[in-house]
């Protein structure tokens, strides 16, 4: 009994002790988060602070995915100029619009200033460990052996595949014109542009032809159904947990659309692999002699310093991001408004700088006029009215991929003969961005070139539509003015200005190819139609859910150039 009685005591001094420490060890924990939080305080009371509702909610409700939203933010930039405080007094995000401000973090690392991982974790079951996904090391070497797949001399082979999918829609909307009599008929060009461009990763990256442009197909539903659900997902914080959302009818959806699109690209992975290897590598490449390799071929044969290569599991996730959104930068979770119901995929992204410098060639027709006349010079003479990648008979530099063969001649592309189309498409980049922001979780703090301090744990919203819309970055920034972008006003301006494609170690690498698409489509068209405002609708209403799109559609008059078949 006594010996029972001395081990209770200790019994009870040990589970005291342990309960002492425990409340030592919150205690601790407590002083050194409200520590840290003064010194964040302490940091971020040295940015301005728009007038917010009251202590409590802060600025809560303030903001809108509207016409009234950016416009809102155009009054802010051109009062706070570099950056200001927004959100709750317990959750502040910092939003930039100034290069001095932004420099810092676009420079980062990705272990600095990472993506927002909720919204990114629920693309995973969809795209693996593709570049958009991964981190370190992997993200590293991937980026470095994918760089070379998007090459200029890589891209060149693309032009054909542009021409073709742009005569698809150039024919239906001629179709159009003609069921109105041959006159200008009103057309909602968004959709069909967005058409356009899956229909173009999908050619370029598989050498597939699904005809999306012309009538539904599997594989291209199941990528439309995957980016809403990922988004409604996003909107409905009960479905957040895994084990929840596997169990809900959009989970189910979700993993049969998986399904879909994994059978998909493990089909034509294997195929090409096991081609390859029956082949051989210098086999393969003189079979490809003549005509272009898709992004699935290019991935096959590239290596690494130490010769390896890329697994079926890789190239298919790399395959699988290119045809979500080619590594674009995508909004975080700070940017979701309740209305949204698209993510901003490649094609998207680059559906919407299309659609909306359609809008805006229809608006200037003296610019218009302009870059028609510079495709009509540059189309004059030929049998086909494509743009193209003509030859000239001096050897190219060594930057062919891995040890492939270089081409034998150098170049001399229709692209580079587009210097104000090309201005023009940049101005309505700037003026409309397809992503009109991105957001940032600093895990460092981060300095800025006056001596402030972005705090560690603190979220950052880069604002590009704020960037592209300051007054002291961009005068009369609302004026549509492709001059901007000339040579020589061009000089002295701060890259970090201009950032549709975001900026920095994780930029777009689809960016090339994004323009290249852009410049072969708006010119093929504008060679066929002549681009006008539709004066019979409503002013147009801008509506930046995840991408930039216009509220009840954007809505184009299109009217064939006279004696163009």
């Amino acid at each position: 009994m006594a010996v029972a009685a001395a081990l209770g005591s200790l019994g009870a001094v040990a589970l005291g002790t342990f309960v002492v420490a425990l409340l030592l060890r919150w205690l601790w924990d407590a002083l050194v988060a409200v520590t840290r939080f003064r010194a964040t305080c302490r940091q971020l009371n040295k940015f301005p602070i728009p007038p917010w509702r009251n202590w409590l909610l802060g600025h809560t409700g303030m903001g809108q995915s509207t016409e009234q939203g950016l416009q809102q933010v155009d009054a802010l930039v051109a009062r706070y100029r570099h950056g200001c405080l927004w959100g709750l007094p317990w959750l502040p995000v910092l939003r930039l619009f100034h290069p001095s401000t932004l420099r810092p973090l676009l420079s980062a690392s990705a272990f600095v200033a990472p993506k927002d991982e909720l919204f990114y974790s629920f693309l995973k079951p969809w795209l693996g460990e593709g570049l958009l996904l991964s981190r370190g090391e992997r993200w590293a070497r991937h980026r470095q052996l994918l760089t070379p797949a998007f090459h200029g001399d890589v891209l060149r082979n693309y032009l054909g595949i542009f021409n073709q999918s742009t005569r698809v829609l150039l024919a239906k909307w001629g179709v159009a014109t003609v069921a109105a009599g041959g006159g200008p008929v009103g057309l909602e060009v968004l959709q069909p542009l967005s058409l356009l461009t899956l229909d173009t990763l999908q050619k370029c990256i598989f050498s597939h032809e699904s005809h999306c442009q012309e009538r539904p197909s599997e594989y291209i539903q199941a990528i439309l159904e995957l980016s809403s659900l990922v988004v409604r997902r996003q909107l409905q914080p009960l479905l957040h947990p895994w084990w929840l959302y596997s169990l809900s009818s959009d989970g189910q959806r979700f993993a049969r659309a998986c399904a879909t699109v994994h059978a998909f690209t493990a089909d034509v992975v294997q195929r090409r692999r096991r081609a390859l290897a029956r082949l051989g590598h210098q086999a393969w490449r003189d079979g490809h002699r003549g005509r272009s390799m898709d992004f699935i071929d290019l991935l096959l044969l590239t290596k690494d310093e130490n010769g390896h290569t890329l697994s079926d599991e890789d190239i298919a996730a790399e395959a699988d991001t290119f045809m979500f959104e080619g590594e674009h930068e995508l909004p975080g979770a700070t940017l979701v408004s309740p209305r949204s119901s698209n993510v901003p995929t490649g094609h998207d992204t680059t559906a919407s700088g299309l659609a909306w410098l359609f809008y805006n060639l229809a608006g200037h027709p003296e610019h218009q006029e302009r870059c028609r006349q510079e495709v009509q010079e540059l189309l004059a003479g030929r049998d086909t009215a494509d743009i193209e990648c003509e030859m000239s008979p001096r050897p190219p530099p060594a930057t062919w991929l891995g040890d492939m063969v270089p081409p034998p001649l150098v170049p001399k592309e229709d692209l580079s003969q587009l210097p104000f189309t090309t201005m023009c498409i940049k101005e309505s980049l700037r003026l409309h961005p397809p992503v009109t922001a991105v957001s940032r979780r600093c895990t460092e703090d981060i300095p800025l070139h006056d001596g402030r301090i972005i705090p560690k744990g603190v979220t950052c919203l880069m604002s590009i539509y704020g960037t592209h819309h300051n007054p002291d970055l961009w005068p009369e920034p609302e004026v549509f003015n492709p001059l901007r972008f000339s040579p020589e006003n061009s000089k002295g301006r701060s890259p970090s200005s201009f950032i549709p494609f975001s900026a920095g170690p994780r930029n777009c690498i689809g960016q090339s190819f994004a323009m290249a698409e852009m410049k072969v489509v708006v010119a093929l068209t504008l060679s066929r139609f002549v681009l006008r405002r539709d004066t019979a609708r409503p002013p147009l209403r801008r509506k930046p859910e995840l991408i930039l799109r216009a509220e009840n559609g954007l809505w184009l008059m299109l009217e064939p150039l006279p004696g163009v078949a």
